[in-house]
């Protein structure tokens, strides 16, 4: 898990990457964004995701406040994972940068080059 300091003079934008870097959180929080899931199934939706990384990920997801981990008393033992309301906020805040990212996705493809 990855500890952050607070710091002040940190950029509001670098302490959110830092919260979603790495390769497989972005997915995770939109998959969530459906509703609960449970680990097997988020593994199902993301070829090439490994049980290792998918618990890293969510532990450190979890510690960052941004997915709740419920475990149902029952046999085999249920875990079932669901975006908090600062999950479900930061899901709502990345809308717009997935929207710059599907323009750009166009742009390439119609061969644009980016603006300098």
């Amino acid at each position: 898990m990855t500890r952050r300091r607070h710091d002040p003079d940190v950029c509001g934008v670098t302490a959110a990457i830092a919260v979603i870097e790495g390769k497989w959180k972005t997915a995770l929080l939109w998959l969530l964004e459906s509703g609960p899931q449970r680990p097997a199934e988020l593994r199902r939706q993301l070829p090439g995701l490994s049980e290792k990384v998918l618990t890293q990920a969510l532990r450190e997801m979890e510690a960052d406040g941004l997915v709740h981990r419920e475990v149902h008393d029952v046999l085999p033992l249920k875990t079932v994972y669901s975006l908090t309301a600062f999950g479900r906020e930061l899901a709502e805040a990345l809308g717009p940068l997935s929207d710059w990212g599907h323009r750009r996705l166009e742009r390439l493809a119609a061969g644009a080059r980016p603006a300098s």
